[in-house]
C-alpha cells in the first residue's frame, strides 16, 4: 500500500473523529495535536486507521511520531 493511500485514509478518519477539521487543511507537516486532536483522539486516529488498513502495530511504535507523515511512514513499515 503506498503512502497516497495510507494519508487519505488516515485523514478520512481524523475528519470522522475530530469533524471541525476540513480534510484539504490537513498535511504530512501537521502534528494531530496541532490540529486540535486530544491524546484520546490521537489514539483512536491511529487505532481507526490500522483497522481500515488491515495493519497490526503496537502503539509504541508512534512515540518517535512528531507529525501525520512520520504516522504514514509508520503505517507503511518505514518508521518513523
Amino acid at each position: 500500500m503506498s503512502q497516497d493511500q495510507i494519508f487519505q485514509t488516515l485523514k478520512e478518519v481524523f475528519v470522522d473523529v475530530v469533524p471541525e477539521v476540513e480534510i484539504d487543511r490537513i498535511t504530512l507537516q501537521d502534528s494531530m495535536r496541532d490540529l486540535g486532536a486530544n491524546s484520546i483522539d490521537r489514539a483512536e486516529i491511529i487505532t481507526e486507521t490500522m483497522e481500515q488498513l488491515d495493519i497490526a502495530l503496537p502503539m509504541v511504535s508512534f512515540a518517535e511520531a512528531r507529525n501525520i507523515g512520520d504516522i504514514v511512514a509508520v503505517l507503511a513499515g518505514e518508521g518513523a
